[in-house]
């Protein structure tokens, strides 16, 4: 049995000097910190200019280690201590330890804010790139997989597509209806609100129409989507992901864009465009329920005012976008799913990242939809 490490002081020819006893061992790792703790800052210790060795019965690099660090000098102790009586065996140990981290650290230099600024730039440029490439990849596979179907239609999965239609389509629905025959009444109260002040009550109809058909019916209508049933895609492919699903299905010469990544897109394809039909009608529903309401406009003069307001091409300008914008979020989703890795944290972040990419996919098309529209006279 090892006897435990002990430091104690005795004066000695004028001048302090420690002694050392016991196991400078790992396993006595606790005592052997509170002894060089307490040395360390004891002042009439920290006076000593030697330190006897000679009662040590175990040394191990553990134990070398604390005596270097005891011994160096610092800011309470001006030079070295001197080791006495320490046996040759272990005084090479000693003697390797006191070369380690001889040299001081270098101070942290604060970085130059340009060159940083720089740095962040170039990294999320790249980290673009990456996603931009990424898109464009999910979007040639599921391009492949389509021609595949198209050339071999019974190998389609067409229950897979219907089962997802409802999903993303008809259990949408009343959440959709909901919220876009608020934004009707919404916009409406407010028109009626600010367009009172100028006498302009029936320029309100106007704006809900063209508003809603052109723009915010479908654009709503997709971020309901995207935050809805994208998520739920990234979440679902990217669980299958973490339980090697989808590695099965290739080890059994399966395509899993073919099986499940193209039923997903498809019906995302088809609801889109119904849901932002149903909810263009919901918002101006809940716009003319408002100017009834709010406004003291009869419904027989709203929908007269909106038949003149507007016209078919508003509703075209709608429906057009709300296909390309489902198909911007199905590809967002698969290939944020694809990307989830082995751990629950993945997949947190990659649905979350699916989320933010496709509203902003949504958004841009839109506005650029918005600008190739008006460039054409629509």
């Amino acid at each position: 049995m090892t006897t435990p490490p002990n430091v104690s002081a005795a004066e000695r020819g004028g001048r302090t000097e420690l002694t050392a006893e016991g196991s400078w061992t790992a396993p006595h790792a606790a005592e052997l910190e509170r002894l060089v703790d307490s040395v360390s800052t004891d002042p009439a210790l920290m006076r000593a200019t030697a330190i006897n060795m000679r009662g040590i019965e175990a040394f191990d690099t553990y134990g070398a280690w604390l005596l270097e660090r005891l011994g160096r000098p610092g800011p309470t102790r001006k030079e070295q201590l001197q080791i006495l009586d320490l046996d040759e065996r272990y005084a090479g140990l000693l003697e390797e330890v006191h070369h380690v981290n001889r040299k001081p650290a270098e101070p942290r230099r604060a970085p130059n804010p340009i060159v940083r600024t720089l740095e962040t730039i170039g990294r999320t440029l790249e980290d673009v790139g990456r996603d931009f490439l990424q898109f464009v990849n999910m979007l040639g596979a599921l391009g492949n997989a389509l021609v595949g179907v198209l050339l071999r239609p019974r190998s389609f999965r067409l229950t897979s597509a219907v089962h997802h239609l409802d999903r993303v389509g008809w259990q949408a629905v009343p959440i959709i209806l909901l919220i876009t025959f608020l934004i009707g009444g919404i916009i409406a109260q407010q028109g009626f609100f600010h367009f009172r002040k100028f006498g302009a009550d029936d320029y309100v109809v106007d704006m809900v129409g063209i508003l809603v058909l052109r723009e915010l019916g479908v654009l709503i209508v997709a971020i309901m989507v995207a935050g809805r049933s994208g998520s739920s895609y990234t979440a679902e492919i990217g669980s299958m992901k973490m339980r090697e699903e989808i590695d099965a299905l290739r080890t059994m010469g399966l395509d899993p864009v073919s099986v499940l990544l193209l039923p997903r897109v498809i019906a995302l394809v088809i609801a889109l465009p119904l849901l932002a039909f149903l909810g263009s009608m919901a918002a101006l529903y809940g716009g003319g329920v408002v100017a009834w309401l709010y406004g003291g406009m009869s419904p027989d003069i709203y929908i007269a005012r909106l038949n003149e307001a507007i016209s078919v091409t508003h509703f075209k300008v709608g429906m057009i976008k709300a296909p390309f914008m489902a198909l911007a979020i199905g590809v967002v989703a698969c290939a944020e799913g694809l990307k989830v890795r082995g751990s629950a944290e993945s997949l947190g972040l990659h649905t979350t990242a699916s989320v933010v990419k496709s509203i902003f996919l949504v958004i841009v098309l839109d506005g650029l939809f918005a600008i190739f529209f008006a460039s054409i006279g629509m």
